[in-house]
């Protein structure tokens, strides 16, 4: 016995948005969890802001990331007449797509220019030039880094005497958490235009060192500053 076909009256029809779970839509999702809870088609679907006929935004999204290789590396490089060419995707929502990637790297370009990269220790003396340049007193600043080693915020910890100044480790590894660095560089200066360390600072340093371990969060170098050089812990293989 063959059997019959449905009649196509019978065949569900594509699940619109206002069918889904209040929860579930993007743009509810987003209100409720933030935008870092929405996956790529999510995201791409709000700026869609509406599918087809037969497509759900949500699908028209796949669908554009899919052709893509769900890449938006690739889907950036595409112009308002080439996204006009999938179905569903007329003028104002390939605009608002170029846009948008235009505007993501624009912020990239940004941070690069804002957050250089730290690669030797000569590095750490020239972004710190302007902080410990005739300084009488001493100062003690930790520069965070992400894991890439871009800087995230050079800070001042203490500034104290000529000679001895008070250092909290609980207080470094608090602000390293807090703007959640990846790597710590250790920068002080001598009044005394003398870089060498003293014991008191191999001791400090080693003892950062441990703590930084424990906590996955590792001092990376420890530079001295003077005027017209440094010491850096790294370069002359001291502990680091």
């Amino acid at each position: 016995m063959r059997h019959q076909a449905l009649p196509s009256t019978w065949v569900t029809p594509p699940l619109k948005i206002q069918d889904w779970a209040k929860q579930d839509r993007p743009r509810e999702k987003l209100m409720q969890k933030g935008a870092n809870s929405l996956t790529d088609t999510e995201l791409i679907a709000i700026l869609l802001g509406s599918g087809t006929r037969d497509l759900s935004v949500v699908n028209l999204a796949q669908g554009l990331l899919k052709h893509h290789n769900h890449d938006l590396g690739e889907l950036s490089k595409r112009s308002v007449k080439e996204l006009q060419k999938f179905r569903g995707i007329g003028e104002a929502k390939a605009i608002t797509i170029v846009s948008a990637m235009e505007l993501s790297r624009r912020r990239r370009e940004k941070e690069k220019l804002s957050k250089p990269r730290i690669g030797k220790s000569e590095d750490v003396y020239q972004l710190m030039q302007a902080e410990l340049t005739d300084k009488l007193v001493e100062e003690f600043w930790i520069i965070l880094l992400t894991r890439a080693n871009c800087v995230i915020k050079k800070h001042l910890v203490s500034s104290g005497g000529t000679a001895r100044l008070g250092v909290d480790p609980k207080v470094i590894f608090k602000i390293a958490l807090e703007y959640s660095a990846s790597n710590i560089i250790l920068v002080h200066n001598h009044p005394s235009n003398d870089p060498r360390p003293s014991k008191r600072d191999i001791e400090l340093t080693e003892r950062l060192i441990e703590v930084g371990k424990k906590l996955e969060l590792p001092v990376i170098d420890h530079v001295i500053f003077a005027e017209d050089s440094y010491f850096s812990f790294v370069d002359e293989h001291v502990l680091i």
